[in-house]
C-alpha cells in the first residue's frame, strides 16, 4: 500500500496545491452538466433531419464509443488523478509533444466554447429584456461565473450541481410528459410509434445518413471527459472517478435515447428542427402556459452550466501546461483557497475573442469558433484512445499497482474506439462540418511548429546556463 501511495504522489506532485474536495455526486453532475447542453434542447433536430428515425441507432453507436472512451479514461485517471488529466497522461506515455498538443487543443476548445456560450446567453436574455444591449448580459454573467470559479472548487461544484439538476429535471419532466402524451390521456392525431416508420421508413437516408448522424450525436456527449479533469480535485479518486464515469455514461445514454425516441414519436421527423423545439411542442400539446418562457429559462441554464464547466476545464488545463513548463510559470500559481486564479484570468479571453470575431466576421463567427472548438475536443478523444494503448503495456511492465478499474477487451476495444472516432472525423470532411478540419489541421501544424521552436530555445537556454556554470566551476 505504501508503494502505491508513493507512486501516486509522485505522479501528481507537480500539480500539488489543488484542494481535493469534490464528491462522487458532484463529479457526476459536473460531467452531465457539461454534456447536456443546447445540443440536446435545440440541436437534436439537426441529427433527426440528417438520419430520420434511424437517428436512434446513431445515438446508440455514439453512446457505445463514449462507453469505450470512458473505460479507457477511467483506468488511466485512477492511475493518474491530475488536473492535467489526459494531457499529462499523453505526455507521460506517448511523448511530451503529444501532451503539449492535446492540452493546448483542449484548452483552446474550452476557451472558445466559453465565448460562444456567453454570446448565446446574451441572445437568450433578449427574450425577457429586448431593450437591454447584449454586452450588458455578457459582462454581468461573465463576472458572476468568473467569481464562482475564483472562490473555491467547492463553490464551483455546488453551483454546477444545481445548474445540472435543473437540466436533468427538465429532461426527466420531458420524458414523463412525453410518455403521458403517447400512452395516456386523450389520443392525439399524428402522434405515436407509427412516426418511426412513416415518411420513408426507419432509415430514409440510408446507412450514410445514419453514420453522419453518429458524428452529430458525439457533439451531445462532448463534456463527459470533464470527470478526468476534476479528478485532480476529487476525494478518493480511486472510488469516485469510476463510479462517476459509469453513472454519467449510463444516465446520458438513457436520457438521450429516450428523449430522441419520444421526440420522433410526437413530432414527425420531417418537421423536427424546422418550426420549434420538440420540448416546446410537448408543452403546447399539453396546453402548458408560458411554454416558450420555460424553455428559454432551461436553455439559459444549460448555457450557464456549460460556460461554468468550460471555464473550470480551461483553467485547470492551462494550469497543468504551466506546471509542465509549456506555459508561463505565473499561470501555475494558486490562491490561498487553492484556485489557479491567473490561469482562470487567461482562460476568460474566449469572451473577448467571441466579441471581436463576432464584430469582424458577423456571418461566420459562430462556425469559425465552433470549428476550432470541436476539433480540439475530437482530437482529445482520439488521443485518449491512443494513450491507453501505450499506458496499459507500460503500466504493467513497470509493476504499477493493481488498479480498481480496468478496461475490458484490451487492446481490441481500445483500437476499435480509435478507428470509429477517426472514421467519424474523416467523415466530417464530406458534410457540412467540413470547417472543423479546415481550421483544425492548420491549428495542429502551427502548434507543432511552436512546440519545436519553444523546445529548441529551452534546450539552448539550458545548455547556455550549464556552460556558464561549468566555466565558473573551472575557475575554482
Amino acid at each position: 500500500m505504501k508503494k502505491s501511495t508513493t507512486q501516486l504522489n509522485n505522479d501528481i506532485g507537480h500539480e500539488k496545491g489543488l484542494k481535493r474536495e469534490l464528491k462522487t455526486s458532484q463529479l457526476t453532475m459536473i460531467a452531465m452538466g457539461c454534456a447536456i447542453g443546447t445540443g440536446l434542447f435545440l440541436g437534436s433536430g439537426l441529427a433527426i433531419k440528417t438520419a430520420g428515425p434511424s437517428v436512434l441507432l446513431s445515438y446508440a453507436i455514439g453512446a457505445f464509443i463514449v462507453l469505450l472512451l470512458m473505460g479507457c479514461l477511467a483506468e488511466m485517471t485512477v492511475a493518474h488523478p491530475t488536473s492535467g488529466s489526459f494531457g499529462t497522461i499523453a505526455e507521460k506515455y506517448i511523448h511530451p509533444m503529444a501532451g503539449y498538443l492535446v492540452r493546448y487543443s483542449y484548452w483552446v476548445a474550452q476557451v472558445l466554447a466559453v465565448g460562444v456560450e456567453v454570446s448565446a446567453i446574451a441572445v437568450y436574455m433578449k427574450y425577457w429584456f429586448p431593450g437591454v444591449p447584449g454586452i450588458v448580459w455578457i459582462t454581468f454573467f461573465a463576472a458572476v461565473l468568473i467569481y464562482i470559479n475564483a472562490t473555491s472548487v467547492n463553490t464551483f461544484a455546488t453551483f454546477e450541481y444545481w445548474f445540472s439538476m435543473i437540466k436533468v429535471s427538465a429532461i426527466v419532466g420531458f420524458i414523463l410528459l412525453g410518455a403521458y402524451v403517447l400512452f395516456g390521456g386523450t389520443a392525439h392525431p399524428n402522434i405515436g410509434a407509427e412516426n418511426l416508420v412513416n415518411d420513408g421508413g426507419f432509415m430514409p437516408f440510408g446507412y450514410w445518413g445514419m453514420w453522419v448522424a453518429v458524428f452529430i450525436s458525439l457533439f451531445s456527449f462532448l463534456g463527459t471527459e470533464m470527470i478526468a479533469v476534476t479528478a485532480g480535485e476529487a476525494k478518493e479518486p480511486d472510488i469516485a472517478v469510476p463510479k462517476a464515469l459509469k453513472a454519467t455514461v449510463f444516465r446520458l445514454t438513457i436520457f438521450y435515447v429516450l428523449t430522441i425516441a419520444i421526440m420522433l414519436m410526437i413530432v414527425p421527423w420531417k418537421s423536427a428542427g424546422v418550426d420549434e423545439s420538440p420540448f416546446v411542442k410537448v408543452m403546447e400539446i399539453l396546453n402548458i402556459p408560458f411554454a416558450s418562457g420555460v424553455m428559454n429559462f432551461i436553455i439559459l441554464t444549460a448555457a450557464l452550466s456549460a460556460m461554468n464547466s468550460q471555464l473550470y476545464a480551461s483553467t485547470r488545463m492551462v494550469f497543468s501546461l504551466s506546471k509542465s513548463n509549456h506555459a508561463p510559470a505565473i499561470l501555475g500559481k494558486l490562491s490561498k483557497k487553492g484556485v489557479p486564479v491567473s490561469a482562470l484570468t487567461v482562460s476568460t479571453i474566449g469572451i473577448i475573442v467571441a466579441a471581436i470575431v463576432n464584430a469582424v466576421l458577423p456571418d461566420t463567427s459562430y462556425a469559425f469558433m465552433m470549428g476550432i472548438s470541436m476539433f480540439g475536443a475530437m482530437f482529445t478523444w482520439f488521443t485518449i484512445f491512443v494513450s491507453h494503448l501505450f499506458f496499459r503495456r507500460k503500466w504493467e511492465k513497470s509493476g504499477g499497482r493493481k488498479l480498481p478499474v480496468k478496461m475490458l477487451g484490451f487492446p481490441y476495444f481500445t483500437i476499435l474506439g480509435a478507428i470509429l472516432l477517426l472514421g467519424l472525423t474523416i467523415t466530417s470532411w464530406f458534410t457540412g462540418f467540413k470547417i472543423m478540419l479546415q481550421f483544425g489541421i492548420p491549428w495542429l501544424v502551427v502548434l507543432s511548429v511552436a512546440y519545436i521552436f519553444v523546445n529548441k530555445n529551452n534546450n539552448q537556454s539550458n545548455n547556455h546556463h550549464k556552460n556558464v556554470f561549468n566555466q565558473k566551476t573551472d575557475k575554482f
